[in-house]
């Protein structure tokens, strides 16, 4: 292609024309066949972290992909809204035609109450700003409380157990109790299996048993690990450990009628028998003290009279003997 330029030198009467040309050259370029710009496209488009216990976070992933014939390289990737934060994003990644990038997006509120945010991020596709919105709420950890706070026992016999039940309680939000430890091995917690949740405004029964090994006062911190506002509550328990009282049955009878040269004495655990003998020599008296009795348990007794012949009497009257507990 060219292109003519004039010059005009001349006066009034006379008009004198120079001409010049110049050569101009180029190439163009054609569209490429089937090729379309990059495109981003965001997965999932929107992001709900629904509800977060303070002090506690959450992670979801969102995937960005060119969907388009072209290369993209994101420039950046911003998040707005309190409490949202982007890991596993680096500026200017560049993502050939189909390919894709997966990144992490953290909630972590401060306070209570719902937060909204966006993730953005700007790049040169055909849509140069692709946006995300983040939403989540922040809940106030819930309250733990143990009732009653101190439990006392009293006097158990050493070797023996005693049982108190009390209540664990939430309130505000619900409460997850991670573990329940015995500052002393004599007081344990049973009933009850760990991680143990309790919805707001509910409550969970607890059972705490002291078994003294030793005479003497004993006490102990039972101490409830969770979520809850105040990490641990602690709930005292005392006892008295007390010596075994050894109880005994004394046991008399009026002599038999015949000669005789001894009695045998029987005892049972239900009325009526059967009985068990307690004494395998004769006893010429007529009283007798078991030193074998139980502290808490009902006895039923009966004597027999055995003659010089070795001749055995049926059964005497029962006697009931309650023993004392402890």
């Amino acid at each position: 292609m060219s292109v003519v330029t004039s010059t005009r030198i001349g006066n009034s009467n006379k008009q004198r024309f120079n001409s010049s040309t110049i050569s101009l050259a180029g190439t163009g370029t054609a569209p490429l066949s089937g090729t379309t710009p990059g495109f981003l496209a965001a997965s999932p488009s929107s992001m709900n972290f629904g509800s977060i216990q303070l002090p506690n976070s959450q992670m979801l992933h969102e995937t960005v992909t060119n969907s388009g014939g072209s290369s993209v390289t994101i420039s950046s990737a911003t998040v707005t809204g309190a409490g949202f934060s982007l890991s596993g994003f680096t500026a200017s990644q560049t993502l050939a035609a189909g390919q894709s990038l997966t990144f992490s997006v953290y909630f972590a509120p401060s306070s209570g109450g719902t937060v909204s945010g966006a993730l953005t991020l700007l790049s040169n596709a055909s849509n140069t700003s692709v946006r995300v919105s983040l939403s989540g709420t922040g809940t106030s950890p819930g309250q733990l409380t143990v009732s009653p706070g101190s439990v006392s026992f009293g006097n158990v016999v050493v070797g023996t157990s005693q049982s108190q039940t009390g209540t664990l309680s939430a309130s505000g939000s619900s409460v997850t109790v991670s573990s329940a430890t015995s500052s002393s091995s004599e007081f344990a917690l049973s009933g009850v299996a760990f991680p143990l949740s309790i919805a707001a405004g509910q409550s969970v029964p607890v059972t705490v048993k002291f078994t003294p090994q030793i005479s003497g006062t004993a006490s102990a911190n039972i101490s409830f690990a969770s979520n809850a506002s105040s990490s641990t509550v602690t709930e005292t328990v005392t006892g008295t450990g007390a010596s075994a009282i050894q109880h005994s049955a004394d046991l008399s009878w009026g002599p038999s009628p015949s000669i005789v040269v001894g009695y045998y004495v029987y005892r049972s655990t239900t009325p009526g028998g059967p009985y068990t003998k307690i004494n395998f020599s004769l006893d010429a008296s007529t009283v007798y003290t078991d030193s074998t009795v139980q502290s808490g348990q009902t006895y039923y007794y009966v004597s027999t009279a055995v003659d010089a012949t070795g001749m055995e009497s049926g059964y005497s009257n029962q006697l009931q003997m309650v023993i004392p507990s402890p």
